[in-house]
């Protein structure tokens, strides 16, 4: 994969991140807070964009999304569970609750 291909799949994920982001905040703002770890303020100013914004945001040379799972425990509670696959995304979840949302600094 060369740099600008990296650069254009980085800009898909983005875009698509991006509308996701703001149609989940449209429809349900706590439960998209909670599901996309971000702060009232950040969904607020992802809510409020147009189009060219999140266009131009997501241009960045940067992925916006983050990978949420710093405790091993979750990530391994997600992908080895192999009975009661319910109960095992339930408590990742609860677990998850107790993460702080992000920040910009």
């Amino acid at each position: 994969m060369t740099p600008n291909d990296m650069m254009a799949e980085i800009r898909d994920a983005n875009l698509s991140y991006l509308m996701l982001a703001q149609q989940m905040i449209r429809a349900d703002k706590a439960t998209a807070i909670f599901r996309l770890g971000i702060s009232k303020e950040i969904a607020d100013l992802i809510e409020g964009m147009n189009n060219s914004q999140i266009l131009k945001l997501a241009g960045s040379n940067m992925m916006l999304a983050r990978f949420r799972f710093e405790d091993s425990s979750i990530l391994c509670m997600l992908t080895n569970y192999n009975k009661e696959r319910s109960l095992a995304h339930s408590h990742a979840a609860i677990l998850m609750a107790g993460q702080k949302v992000e920040e910009i600094a």
